[in-house]
């Protein structure tokens, strides 16, 4: 074998076999972030075959670190809730492809995908809140707004959404009357809402949804809440309707009762013969 041959020969295993190590380690696709409620997942794809993921992250612009439960791993998701402590701090995340311990690899560079951006603050997913509707003794509609709890946790209390966003958190109330397709939308500071101006002993029907102004474009507001409506007045027939209808009313429905008395007594009189005087004809001829 001649010089060009062996040359050719080492050429060919050197690019050979360091294409055949990309064919085999494939890159991570579709790397997204998660987030409900600061729940906080990367997700990404395919489920990997003969070969594992790693998956470090790290500050914008900081050394990356690595979550002990996502290293070498052969699932498609890595919870880092627990790891993105500071929210309102921008986060970048690679899933690196690794060979199985068992291959015995050795490369110099592992392949990787980089997610976007994601900063908790801004970005996670605010969900639908739970209220309740109460009328008081001035019969004024009440709305008690409660704040969502998160997945973060400080000195082992669960904490709510007042307790990230503080006075940034306002709710927004879509609300219209029973049966009506108008609708009126106001913003609230309050988990308290006396709603006055409304009238009294009308159902009316609510949305609540979490705003939070400091946020950008459609993320300042929360997904909105299932619909729930206030009970209507049930008063008696006279604060209903009135008294002077009442008593037409009734006046109407005696009318009609006596004339419908005096056509039927006098049917029952064709249809049975009778006649005045015919009792006494009859008591002569005996």
């Amino acid at each position: 074998m001649n010089s060009m041959s062996v040359l050719f020969f080492l050429l060919f295993n050197f690019f050979g076999t360091s294409s055949a190590s990309k064919d085999y380690l494939p890159r991570a696709k579709n790397v997204t972030w998660a987030s409900h409620n600061f729940k906080t997942i990367l997700r990404w794809g395919p489920k990997p075959f003969n070969y594992t993921h790693t998956v470090e992250f790290s500050k914008v612009g900081k050394d990356k670190q690595r979550n002990p439960h996502c290293i070498r791993s052969t699932e498609t998701a890595c919870d880092l809730t627990n790891e993105l402590r500071d929210l309102k701090i921008s986060y970048m995340a690679d899933v690196l492809t690794e060979p199985l311990v068992s291959q015995g690899m050795d490369l110099v560079e592992l392949p990787y995908t980089q997610s976007k951006k994601f900063c908790p603050y801004s970005d996670t997913v605010i969900g639908k809140p739970d209220f309740r509707i109460k009328i008081n003794e001035n019969k004024t509609i009440v709305i008690y707004i409660r704040d969502q709890l998160t997945a973060l946790y400080k000195d082992g209390r669960h904490l709510t959404l007042r307790d990230i966003f503080k006075e940034h958190l306002k709710y927004k109330i879509i609300y219209s009357r029973a049966r009506s397709t108008g609708k009126t939308e106001m913003i609230v500071d309050q988990n308290k809402v006396e709603l006055n101006e409304l009238d009294k002993g009308e159902s009316y029907c609510f949305s609540v949804a979490a705003y939070i102004p400091s946020r950008r474009g459609r993320k300042e507001t929360g997904k909105w809440s299932p619909p729930k409506c206030s009970p209507a007045k049930e008063g008696s027939l006279i604060e209903e309707y009135g008294l002077w209808t009442i008593g037409v009313g009734s006046l109407v429905v005696m009318s009609l009762l006596i004339i419908v008395i005096i056509i039927v007594v006098t049917c029952c009189k064709r249809v049975c013969g009778y006649k005045p005087g015919e009792e006494k004809q009859v008591v002569s001829h005996v």
